[in-house]
């Protein structure tokens, strides 16, 4: 069963600032992970193989996601504190899951934000706490680009 199917009926929702991706922007993240695939290093190679849409630079699905994830970041904190109010939780263990799903390509010139929910799951049998940030990433055109639920992991308190 999918995170978003396991959705209980109390629900934060949240919509962050917007960005607007740059080609510097797709060409440092292609750098850094090592993403040296012709569709994203080799102008001549997107133009004689590409579909139409998609013979100038794109950004690869992870930019997306961790576009979406930066977008959070700077409100992710009171996201979780208004989730886990009343409820009992020990400290951040990490993220434990990513179920995602690219909708659009995105270029250079979008601007993005994201629109998303964020919802606790009962505590597991051994007493850890799940909490699934739901992303949907949105251009200027109110398109999505992405859409992934990542699952954050907080371990029991301390008697």
């Amino acid at each position: 069963m999918s995170a978003a199917a396991q959705m209980p009926q109390a629900v934060h929702r949240f919509v962050t600032h917007r960005r607007t991706v740059t080609e510097a922007d797709i060409v440092a993240f292609v750098n850094v992970v090592g993403l040296h695939e012709p569709f994203f290093i080799d102008m001549e190679y997107i133009k004689a193989n590409m579909s139409e849409e998609h013979r100038s630079r794109f950004a690869p699905g992870p930019f997306v996601i961790s576009l979406g994830m930066g977008l959070v970041a700077p409100i992710v904190i009171g996201i979780i504190e208004k989730v886990l109010a009343g409820k009992d939780a020990g400290p951040f263990g990490g993220m434990t899951g990513l179920e995602a799903r690219i909708k659009a390509a995105v270029f250079p010139g979008d601007t993005l934000h994201v629109e998303g929910e964020a919802w606790a799951r009962d505590k597991t049998s051994r007493g850890y706490r799940l909490v699934d940030l739901r992303h949907v990433v949105k251009n200027q055109r109110n398109e999505v680009a992405a859409d992934f639920t990542e699952t954050l992991l907080f371990t029991p308190k301390k008697a």
